[in-house]
């Protein structure tokens, strides 16, 4: 073994070509490195075959793969499994707020026609009540006009039977009353 690590440090010390080199750090070369790697093999690998112990390595990681592989397959399903079962509870949970929308919905309309049909009825009231009043303020004015019409013409009436009134035109109606009570008693 020295004469091979002095081979290498004999190379080391040739002088160097333009574009050719050597390295002389034996840690870093790669020749190195694998012939200690093919060394441990062959001395720790006497007795097996290369070709066996390649299948048993091809058939460790073949193994190893197809056990990821079916992990993930159960992995897999049971995510399916579980966004179905979300899926069904959401489509339950929609259909059940979808429902009870509806259910306020209607409670709102219903509510919208209730007070609608109270304000229907409460304006019918008031204007039934507006036209009450009107007519009864306007019987009143009637009547008050109807007083005061009748008021003028009794007062023109006086005036005029206080002008026109005499003592003979006095005494006709007097004798004209007292004939008219005469004829109504003797009917009786």
């Amino acid at each position: 073994m020295k004469n091979v690590t002095d081979s290498f440090i004999f190379l080391g010390h040739w002088p160097f070509a333009r574009s050719f080199g050597f390295n002389t750090d034996i840690l870093a070369t790669n020749l190195i490195n694998l012939i200690v790697v093919i060394g441990i093999l062959v001395f720790f690998g006497k007795g097996v075959c290369a070709s066996c112990l390649l299948n048993d390595l091809l058939d460790n990681r073949k193994q190893r793969i197809l056990n990821t592989l079916r992990n993930s397959e159960e992995l897999r399903k049971a995510a399916i499994e579980q966004l179905e079962k979300a899926q069904i509870r959401f489509r339950k949970v929609e259909l059940e707020a979808n429902e009870y929308r509806q259910n306020e919905y209607s409670d709102l309309e219903r509510e919208k026609q209730n007070l609608i049909k109270i304000g229907y009825e409460k304006l019918k009231q008031f204007e039934k009540n507006k036209n009450e009043s009107l007519c009864f303020e306007q019987e009143r004015a009637i009547n008050q006009v109807r007083q005061r019409i009748l008021q003028q013409v009794l007062q023109r009436a006086l005036g005029t039977i206080k002008s026109s009134l005499n003592s003979e035109l006095h005494s006709r109606t007097i004798r004209a009353n007292i004939a008219i009570l005469g004829a109504i008693e003797w009917q009786k």
